[in-house]
């Protein structure tokens, strides 16, 4: 089986973000990711990291007003400074958490903002963040989203995906691939997953329909984790689901999978 990391906005949210920490720890976890952090010091989030002994997988850059249902800045036209304050913003936190992986959510694209220009935008601010991060070790991310949960979000594809890494042309963009999102949007997973295993830094979890625990729906995960082990995967998978019945009761599938 893969090595797998709680996402703790999902997981373990019947009690507050930092006691989340110390629940994944006992529940086996050694890795942890998050939208963001950006609500809580650095310094906060570190200590829980160091005091149960979790490695920082991945948050995302900062994305705009995101109780107002913004998705991501990256492709607005009139956001560019914000979007370069979020870049380093991302690196401040990283810097004291470790984080070994950045994702960009691309965002919803602006009502009367032209799709050209939307990619222009696009492009130009993942050479801008792919630039910064490299200097830190840090590979940027970009996640294709399902536009039955987030309609209008602008990347929803894994070929959409793979055409922006080559119009960057940076050697520090790679994909994020949500297994939930892009069963939705396109299927194929084990093959798209085996053709561009070299662009996928980091795989994403969740069962369809419901985006719950794996086992509650219409994915193979015993096929597919194992499959990841055969084509020789090396990195996280987020467990990024709503659990059916709350956290620690529906953590199960682990075990069952690997039986």
């Amino acid at each position: 089986m893969p090595k797998f990391a709680a996402n703790l906005t999902m997981l373990f949210n019947e009690q507050p973000f930092l006691d989340r920490f110390g629940a994944a720890a006992r529940n086996g976890f050694k890795g942890v990711e998050f939208l963001f952090p950006y609500e809580f010091e650095p310094q906060q989030v570190h200590e829980q990291l160091e005091q149960h002994k979790l490695e920082m997988v991945l948050h995302n850059l900062p994305a705009g007003n995101w109780a107002g249902g913004e998705r991501g800045i990256a492709c607005h036209p009139n956001r560019i400074p914000e979007f370069e304050q979020g870049v380093e913003t991302a690196l401040a936190y990283a810097s004291v958490l470790g984080t070994q992986r950045i994702n960009c959510l691309v965002g919803i694209k602006p009502e009367g903002v032209a799709d050209a220009d939307a990619r222009a935008t696009l492009v130009s601010n993942l050479k801008f963040a792919a630039t910064a991060l490299k200097k830190a070790g840090i590979p940027l991310l970009i996640e294709p989203i399902n536009t039955f949960d987030i309609p209008g979000f602008f990347l929803s594809g894994t070929r959409q995906g793979l055409d922006l890494v080559e119009s960057v042309g940076s050697d520090n963009l790679f994909l994020q691939y949500d297994i939930y999102h892009m069963q939705r949007m396109e299927g194929e997973l084990a093959n798209t997953i085996r053709n561009h295993l070299s662009v996928i830094k980091h795989i994403q979890l969740a069962d369809n329909p419901g985006r719950f625990e794996p086992g509650t729906g219409e994915i193979n995960y015993r096929y597919l984790l194992n499959f990841l082990d055969e084509i020789g995967y090396e990195g996280w998978v987020g467990c990024e689901y709503k659990p059916k019945a709350g956290t620690e009761p529906g953590l199960g599938w682990r075990q069952e999978l690997a039986a």
